[in-house]
């Protein structure tokens, strides 16, 4: 028997390799299926869990609806605080504390619904268990007479307040059912006055003569509140008894309730309920109703307020808003869903507070309790400004609603007031520095004669006291101090401007003229009536200016003077001069001729200086007479066609007999440039041949000996331009300035002095041409004179 091929074969490393790959992905196969069974089931397991706690949180949320639909049914009242930061949650029904409509919220304000005693037990109590974590059980007295069990203990990281009325409020029944089982003859006192005790209402008890044997604590405050004297041994007597047995013998049958309406003082009225106890009778107060009487009139009142822009805002003595406007919502910017009627004006308050629209004070509370003492008020008072954060100003007018309390508010929005204030107070500051600044004493008089307006100058002028015209006086005590300050002239200075206020004619103008006082002062006054009667009086000391004047006036007229005989003195000495000169000239050129005998060397050079000194004096005495005719205004051109060439060679001439050879040695070096083609040249030859020399003499006089002096004649688009360049020290600046300002006097050297002389005259004719006049520095040294003349002098205006 043989064996199978593979076993034969047996079992190698090759055949356990091939396997094992095979092998793993199996493996993983059943590793990847037994995975995703885990994964669903797990799955399935937490959507079990999820589906179990939704059923128990739902089931929680129905037994929480359960507990607090049974707790809001019930008459009393839960208040939680849980979470920080978030606000008290209520439970219960809030009317089993407060009136229909008020909101859960009014709970917290426990001075609304109980004693102001026992509100702060309350209060303390309270922040004893939030803050420490002290619980406690309180019985607490409400307004109405009540009982109310309350107390505190902690919830988790909360607390809760828990507030159970023990009693039901009394009724306004004619006998409340406290007093039922009084209201009998066969009642003792004992059981009636305890009955009586524990009534909220005002009530006593009455022996058999009618004498009060016994009042409650609610009938004491009442008594107070009409300011009588009470007390437990002798309570006041509030109601007549002759008029309660009055009606009772009315009423035909003793035994039964009666009831009488009294009125008590500002209070209002109230209706006296008495019935007979065994040995007297007992009984109460309660204000009589007037509802339906005080409902119309408050619906017209609204209508009233409402239609209205100022804000109105009425709170009872309870401090409930009973009305308000649209204007009172809109200054505050109240939601109208938030701001009802019923609201404590202390809730409104916090709300304002809290959303930054009241007044930054430090102590809110302190400025709270100040603004609420407004119930105290018996008259209408008005209250200190409300700077809100916003900018705005608020002024509250605070008055008493009514014989019963409460109080109506008035607001108005005086920012708009207040900046028109400022900025008038503003302008008057600005008025009165201006007023005060100004140099001219004012004065301002009413149509009274009395002084309104005035500045410091005033007092100065005329010595008046300061604290006299602080006090308004009249013109005639001005009149009066003025004649102790100015004996001489004061009393009648001041009748004669009193004239000026007194005038009532319509027709009236103004007046002005100058006062010269005996004191020496000269003061110009103006006398101006304003659009509102009053007449207003400027004042102005003109002393020095006046002595300045006439010093002015008298030097000027002087100076005139001086002028014209300068010009007559001028005239007469150019014409003296000139004959003696000529005679030097007429000997000097005979002896140089050689008629009079053959000069040495020494004589001949001489006679060079005097000729040459003859010449330079000729020509300061043509300058001189030429100015004397400028100044006179009768200087005149006489324009002819002229020859530039002809004219430079004149003033070459005139400079050669002013600078001489010395020695053989040349005194003046002139290079004369002269462009072709220059244009007709129309002028006074005298005039230019005269320029040309005074500058090109000039140039000379400030240069070194033998220095070199250029003259470049140039023509341009219709004029004629004359250069005149030297290479000696500049000109000085006085020596610019006459050239090109004749009056401009030099106070250098004789030289200088002679040179400004034929520098104004050349400014002179140079003007009369209609030329120009500049001069420029010349690069190492020198100066460099520029005249430029039209080439047509009959276009020239004339002389200056």
């Amino acid at each position: 028997m043989s064996a199978s091929p593979a076993l034969a074969q047996g079992i190698t490393i090759g055949n356990v390799m091939g396997a094992a790959p095979v092998a793993i992905a199996l493996g993983a196969g059943a590793f990847a299926l037994i995975a995703v069974a885990l994964v669903r089931r797990i799955i399935q397991d937490n959507r079990t869990a999820q589906q179990r706690s939704s059923a128990q949180v739902a089931g929680l949320r129905a037994r929480l609806d359960e507990y607090e639909a049974l707790l809001s049914g019930s008459r009393e009242i839960i208040v939680m605080w849980t979470n920080e930061g978030e606000g008290p949650r209520f439970l219960g029904q809030t009317s089993a504390l407060l009136p229909q409509g008020r909101r859960a919220e009014a709970v917290l304000d426990f001075t609304t619904w109980l004693t102001e005693t026992d509100a702060d037990r309350l209060a303390r109590a309270i922040e004893n268990l939030r803050v420490g974590g002290r619980g406690f059980e309180l019985p607490l007295k409400a307004l109405d007479g009540r009982t109310i069990r309350a107390s505190g203990s902690l919830l988790g990281n909360g607390a809760a307040l828990r507030l159970r009325p023990s009693g039901t409020p009394p009724v306004t029944d004619p006998v409340p059912a406290e007093l039922a089982a009084t209201a009998s003859p066969a009642t003792d006192y004992a059981t009636a006055r305890a009955v009586l005790a524990s009534l909220g209402k005002p009530a006593f008890l009455r022996d058999g003569t009618g004498r009060l044997i016994f009042a409650n604590a609610a009938y004491h405050d009442l008594a107070r509140a009409l300011g009588r004297r009470t007390s437990e041994s002798q309570p006041a007597e509030l109601v007549d008894f002759g008029l309660l047995q009055r009606n009772r013998a009315a009423l035909g049958d003793p035994r039964k309730p009666q009831s009488t309406v009294v009125t008590l003082g500002e209070i209002g009225d109230y209706e006296v309920v008495d019935f007979p106890v065994n040995g007297g009778t007992a009984g109460y107060l309660h204000p009589r109703s007037t509802e339906a009487p005080r409902d119309a009139g408050l619906q017209h009142l609204s209508a009233i307020i409402d239609a209205l822009a100022t804000p109105i805002a009425i709170f009872s003595p309870n401090r409930e808003l009973v009305q308000f406007n649209r204007a009172y919502r809109e200054l505050w910017d109240l939601d109208p869903n938030w701001l009802k009627l019923g609201m404590d004006e202390r809730a409104i308050l916090d709300k304002l507070r809290t959303e930054g629209k009241l007044p930054n004070d430090p102590d809110y509370q302190g400025w709270r309790n100040r603004h609420l003492t407004s119930y105290q008020l018996r008259a209408p008072k008005e209250l200190d400004p409300w700077h809100l954060p916003d900018g705005r100003t608020v002024q509250v007018i605070a008055a008493p609603a009514g014989p019963k309390g409460g109080v109506i508010y008035v607001f108005e929005d005086i920012t708009d007031q207040l900046n028109l204030k400022s900025q008038h107070r503003a302008v008057l500051d600005v008025q009165r520095s201006t007023l005060n600044a100004l140099t001219e004493g004012v004065a301002v008089f009413g149509t009274n004669g009395r002084l309104t307006l005035s500045n410091p100058k005033l007092s100065t002028l005329w010595k008046l006291p300061a604290n006299l015209l602080a006090a308004n006086p009249h013109i005639d005590q001005i009149a009066e101090t003025s004649a102790q300050a100015l004996p001489e002239d004061g009393a009648p200075i001041w009748r004669d401007l009193k004239r000026s206020i007194i005038d009532l004619n319509p027709t009236r103008s103004d007046r002005q003229g100058r006062i010269n006082r005996a004191d020496g002062k000269l003061i110009d006054y103006a006398v101006v009536r304003l659009p509102d009667g009053q007449t207003m009086m400027t004042f102005l000391d003109v002393t020095e200016s006046a002595n300045y004047q006439r010093v002015l006036k008298e030097r000027n007229e002087a100076l005139i003077t001086a002028d014209r005989l300068k010009d007559a003195f001028v005239q007469n000495v150019s014409y003296e001069l000139r004959s003696p000169l000529t005679n030097i000239i007429g000997f000097a050129d005979l002896l140089a001729s050689g008629v009079a005998g053959e000069l040495n060397e020494r004589q001949a050079s001489y006679t060079g200086y005097i000729r040459a000194a003859s010449a330079t004096l000729g020509v300061l005495i043509d300058n001189i007479l030429d100015l004397a005719t400028v100044d006179a205004g009768i200087a005149e051109l006489q324009p002819e066609p002229q020859d530039v060439v002809a004219l430079v060679e004149k003033a070459r001439a005139g400079l050669t007999a002013t600078f001489p050879e010395v020695d053989g040695q040349r005194a003046l070096n002139l290079k004369v440039v002269i462009e072709p083609d220059l244009p007709p040249f129309v002028a006074d030859g005298a005039r230019i041949v005269n320029v040309l020399y005074n500058l090109l003499s000039n140039a000379a006089r400030f240069s070194e000996p033998g220095g070199e002096v250029r003259l470049t004649v140039s023509g341009r688009t219709g004029r004629i331009q004359f250069v005149i360049e030297d290479e000696g020290a500049p000109m000085s600046e006085e020596m610019r300035q006459a050239l090109l300002d004749r009056n401009e006097t030099l106070a250098g050297s004789a030289r200088q002095r002679g040179a400004g002389l034929s520098l104004s005259i050349v400014r002179a004719f140079v003007n009369m041409h209609g030329g120009t006049i500049s001069v420029e520095r010349r690069e190492p040294r020198g100066t460099r004179v520029i005249i430029s003349l039209p080439s047509d002098a009959h276009m020239a205006g004339a002389a200056e």
